[in-house]
């Protein structure tokens, strides 16, 4: 199996005597050579491979996948060094014959608490169950994918509704134990690319937001805040004492007409859940008592520190077709989405946007982002959430006084 590096070579690793492990996709790779390399040797000096019968045919398959491949292990003459050297092969040899299985690989998240987002899974001991951070990349050998594929086409996915893609892609490999769980490999990182310790890193991160040309002026967005009565004394209070001041324009809708807040009734019956009437009835006065020169419309839950932003041509287009909802209470972000899809108008997905607390969320996930909003004031307190993730900065006026709250803290 061992030869020369030759001319069509396009990956040389050098190794020490020590533990080495690699990741290669076979099929992109074409070949694969070990190379043992006596200090002061020359060029063409190399010992034989030395591997058991019954793993020959083995790496003989996987030699013809892992061309263009060469490991040199630089090591001494010496009898001592020698045997170091053949030992790091057969090591090397072992790791070529596992890429072989099934591996699942990537920078591993974790719920510190059972969390409703994932479905109070493991909720024994989360901690347990590991997921990939799509941010750093992630990676399955290709018998895995093949063993996926054959799954998808028998068994065809019971739900295409999802919550958290990654950690529900690991469930499904997972597969209550039948699957691989994650292996966590450190080079998958979501470190800033400049920073020093990313010369280890197989992958980085850039956390900056996107250039999506000038910043929209305060003047040109209507926030449509969605309340009701019985939230007026406990949740209200809170947008205003955190980021109401950021609005310039800003209207409170509920089944309630308060003037101290002041809140509109819109004539629409509070319902448990989805809210799905209500939300249609914000678009209609968004589109007919607003100020036709406002482009932009943010539609925000009391209890959520952003929610569903619109620009006025979407609105218009939406309220133009003959989509609404199918109940008042039906899920309204559901039915946006399947009008909007049947209009033809893309939705522009961004993971800052989250919809329970920070403390859902693993600390590692949350560290490489610059949060948008949170959703839930449940067991928490939403002010110093707001101004520890969320204000332009993160000291908050208090008695006269700046109080600054700590990320880790919460």
């Amino acid at each position: 199996m061992s030869r020369q590096p030759g001319c069509c070579s396009r990956w040389l690793l050098f190794a020490a005597c020590a533990h080495l492990f690699f990741l290669l996709p076979p099929l992109r790779s074409r070949a694969f050579a070990v190379s043992v390399v006596p200090e002061g040797a020359e060029d063409e000096t190399e010992l034989s491979v030395l591997q058991k019968p019954e793993e020959s045919r083995t790496i003989s398959k996987i030699s013809r996948e892992l061309k263009e491949v060469v490991f040199v292990i630089q090591s001494q003459s010496n009898s001592f060094h020698s045997k170091r050297a053949e030992d790091l092969k057969r090591d090397i040899l072992k790791q070529a014959a596992d890429l072989g299985k099934e591996w699942f690989l990537g920078k591993a998240l974790y719920d510190e608490e059972s969390t409703i987002i994932h479905h109070y899974a493991f909720a024994e001991n989360p901690t347990v169950f590991k997921f990939p951070d799509f941010a750093a990349g992630w990676a399955l050998s290709i018998p895995l994918v093949n063993t996926l594929a054959k799954r998808l086409k028998s068994e065809p996915l019971k739900s295409d509704f999802t919550i958290d893609l990654k950690h529900e892609i690991a469930l499904y490999i997972w597969q209550k134990g039948e699957g691989p769980h994650l292996t966590p490999v450190p080079e998958f990182c979501t470190d800033d690319v400049n920073l020093y310790k990313v010369d280890s890193c197989a992958t980085t991160f850039s956390n900056f937001l996107p250039l999506c040309g000038e910043p929209v002026k305060k003047e040109d967005i209507f926030v449509a805040v969605k309340t009701c009565r019985k939230f007026h004394g406990d949740r209200i209070p809170v947008v205003k004492q955190t980021w109401e001041r950021e609005a310039a324009l800003i209207e409170y809708y509920s089944d309630y007409a308060d003037v101290s807040i002041p809140t509109i009734d819109l004539g629409i019956p509070n319902t448990d859940r989805g809210h799905c009437g209500k939300t249609f009835a914000i678009l209609e006065r968004f589109l007919n008592h607003t100020s036709p020169r406002t482009p932009w419309l943010v539609i925000v839950d009391d209890d959520t520190l952003i929610r569903m932003v619109f620009s006025r041509i979407a609105v218009q287009k939406l309220l133009a077709s003959k989509c609404r909802c199918y109940s008042m209470d039906a899920p309204d972000d559901m039915v946006l989405g399947m009008c909007f899809s049947g209009l033809g108008i893309p939705i522009t997905h961004s993971p800052l946007f989250h919809q329970a607390r920070p403390m859902d969320y693993p600390k590692d996930y949350l560290s490489h982002q610059i949060p948008v909003s949170f959703h839930k004031h449940w067991n928490i307190d939403p002010v110093k959430v707001y101004f520890a993730w969320l204000a332009p900065n993160t000291e908050e006026p208090h008695n006269g006084r700046k109080v600054e709250y700590n990320r880790e803290d919460l």
